[in-house]
């Protein structure tokens, strides 16, 4: 295989030099150097953002996003049935692309939706493991949504809208793709080529930096092929050192085989990832609103849509550990958010606007939950949360953890009154929520504690 250093130095994209880094340089092309990066705080204090799978795979929108796979990958029953039944003998999956329309695709109002959901940053899938890319790209020759399809910039139409309500946008980006013959070609070569890198991954992904000047790039479709392959380090040290994103841009850790949970940025260690106690290092629980699928799916049932409380949960369990929630929603083909998704986005943002305070910019408390009452905390300054999502049945809420104080005062956030409460035996809080009338609660899923003067 070309060494590191040669190739670094030596590939051209986008007319620009890929640069070797030189010694003197902050970020070194290896893993030591790359993880001592400090993450750029934006991203922990904005907590929640939105993930949008949108591609091809929103034609058929039958199973999930792998469906291309899922037919002529691996040839599962049910995909093949489904093809046989519903398109002629000989269609393409390609043949699915002009139907990709994104007609009424509106990226203010989706914009609108995302910023109402709290949500404070966004990533497209720029492209997924089909190949198809929602820009131009120039290394991608008709298979791109400005040749076919809705024939416009869908990353750039939402980037402009995103970034005008103030919320960052990020980009999601496969390495891979399932049936590129320069990706099989090296795939066949035991990775010991590098076509496919050079000529595909390297070009998408410093022509996504510099044409939309992303804050995140959220790598995946990495885990067949060690690092080494795909030039991670080498990508990354231009990225850190000479982008123009260079001192706010964040990353993940899908960068190769055995990357995950080691190396980059934040990290995902696996779709779903809830490690339920507290990590010594960033990380980012992504998760769908469609619990079977991550892109749009016609046979969608609503016992698989996560429902309001449990995204809530969710959320407070992920913050609580000192995590960033992703939550995703999958538009249709012809560019529109589906009404169940921008119901369930616009109640957590309602959830948000009452207790936002205690998830935004919010750190870890000594005592992340407390898991016999369903009571998770956060801090932020001298000041220290607790959220709940059952209201107590008689009306008083046990806080075993805080430690009062002569100073002690107990509010709930949205209710104007300071609460009443008393010393618990043999440790904690009791906090009576009997004044509060079950008419002027500030909400109906979930409220938070504010305690001010404890320890």
């Amino acid at each position: 295989m070309m060494g590191l250093q040669t190739f670094v130095s030596f590939v051209c994209v986008a007319g620009i030099l890929w640069p070797g880094v030189a010694a003197d340089r902050r970020f070194q092309p290896n893993w030591k150097s790359l993880d001592s990066r400090s993450l750029p705080p934006w991203y922990d204090e904005s907590k929640f953002g939105i993930f949008i799978h949108w591609g091809v795979f929103s034609v058929p929108s039958f199973g999930s996003e792998w469906f291309w796979w899922n037919w002529e990958g691996v040839h599962r029953p049910e995909y093949v049935k489904f093809m046989k039944e519903n398109y002629p003998e000989g269609f393409k999956y390609s043949q699915f692309a002009p139907a990709f329309t994104a007609e009424f695709f509106d990226p203010d109002q989706w914009a609108d939706v995302i910023q109402k959901s709290g949500a404070r940053y966004v990533v497209l899938t720029t492209k997924h493991h089909e190949g198809f890319t929602n820009w131009g790209s120039s290394v991608s020759w008709n298979w791109n949504s400005i040749d076919t399809g809705p024939h416009r910039d869908l990353v750039g139409d939402l980037a402009a809208a995103v970034r005008q309500r103030n919320l960052y946008y990020g980009v999601y980006h496969s390495l891979f793709e399932w049936f590129n013959p320069l990706y099989l070609y090296d795939k066949q070569n035991k990775f010991k080529t590098q076509k496919f890198v050079v000529d595909k991954t390297l070009p998408e992904l410093s022509d996504l930096v510099m044409r939309y000047k992303p804050d995140i790039i959220w790598s995946d479709g990495d885990w067949e092929a060690p690092d080494s392959y795909w030039n991670s380090t080498g990508f990354l040290a231009w990225l850190y050192n000479d982008s123009p994103v260079k001192d706010t841009v964040v990353t993940n850790d899908r960068w190769g085989a055995g990357c995950s949970c080691k190396h980059g940025g934040f990290f995902n260690c696996a779709d779903k990832y809830s490690p339920s106690k507290l990590q010594n290092h960033k990380w980012e629980m992504c998760t769908s609103i469609d619990t079977r699928s991550w892109g749009y799916r016609r046979n969608m049932h609503l016992s698989e849509v996560l429902d309001l409380p449990s995204i809530i949960s969710t959320l407070l369990e992920t913050v609580a550990y000192g995590g960033n929630l992703l939550l995703n929603i999958g538009p249709t083909k012809d560019g529109t958010i589906p009404v169940i998704f921008q119901e369930r986005l616009e109640g957590l943002g309602q959830w948000l606007s009452v207790n936002g305070e205690a998830i935004y910019a919010s750190k870890p408390w000594r005592v992340q939950k407390e898991n016999s009452t369903a009571i998770w905390y956060t801090s932020k300054g001298s000041s220290i949360y607790a959220m709940f999502i059952k209201w107590p049945t008689d009306n008083i809420l046990k806080l075993k953890s805080p430690k009062s104080s002569s100073s002690t005062k107990v509010t709930m956030l949205g209710v104007p009154e300071p609460l009443k409460w008393t010393v618990s035996s043999p440790q904690g809080i009791l906090v009576y929520l009997s004044s509060i009338s079950m008419f002027a609660l500030p909400s109906e899923d979930g409220w938070t504690v504010k305690l001010e003067g404890v320890s």
